[in-house]
């Protein structure tokens, strides 16, 4: 099974994510965890532009998110299945994993759409209080409300697509963990 997982940051979708993942014996991959791998491990180009967007609180560019799955896509463990988060971000990402799929004879099953209030989310990643690499702060109010913003303007784009394929499965975030889990189980069936 090919399974996306699409919603705001603090929707709760890598939560969600990691839970259906290990039931169904797929691996995880998530999309701020690879952006934070390349930035603590690699010493060159890709790990400098990963740096930088966490530094400042951005999204890595499509054309370097792009190099990176194109890497991931390719490994072994990922070949009879994942449960993916955090990619695609925006219409341009979701072409490009259709794409990528395709070539590879492959095709996504559901995509997992988690619904929260912009109110929620905030609250949700201030409590997180994820950090970088370097030990910084990496969400602050203000880089958490820019990065909800252009999430959102790219919001509709992705759910319009999945919807005309038929995939998408809207799920409401604002539950308990068990709840929303409860739910996706059994759409996932």
């Amino acid at each position: 099974m090919y399974i996306i997982f699409y919603g705001a940051e603090g929707s709760g979708k890598s939560t969600q994510a990691k839970l259906l993942a290990e039931k169904l014996k797929l691996p995880y991959l998530g999309s701020g965890d690879l952006v934070r791998d390349y930035a603590a491990k690699d010493k060159g180009m890709m790990g400098d532009i990963c740096r930088e967007a966490l530094r400042l609180g951005h999204y890595v560019a499509d054309s370097e998110m792009f190099v990176l799955w194109k890497v991931r896509l390719k490994e072994a463990d990922v070949q009879n299945g994942f449960v993916i988060d955090g990619f695609p971000r925006n219409h341009t990402q979701a072409l490009f994993l259709a794409e990528k799929l395709e070539k590879y004879g492959k095709t996504v099953n559901h995509v997992f759409y988690l619904e929260v209030s912009e109110a929620e989310a905030v609250k949700r990643l201030l409590l997180r209080g994820r950090t970088n690499p370097d030990g910084s702060l990496n969400d602050s109010e203000e880089k958490i409300k820019n990065r909800l913003k252009f999430y959102l303007e790219q919001e509709a784009d992705v759910l319009k697509f999945y919807e005309e394929e038929g995939l998408l499965r809207r799920v409401s975030g604002e539950q308990t963990i068990d709840k929303i889990f409860a739910d996706i189980q059994v759409i996932a069936q």
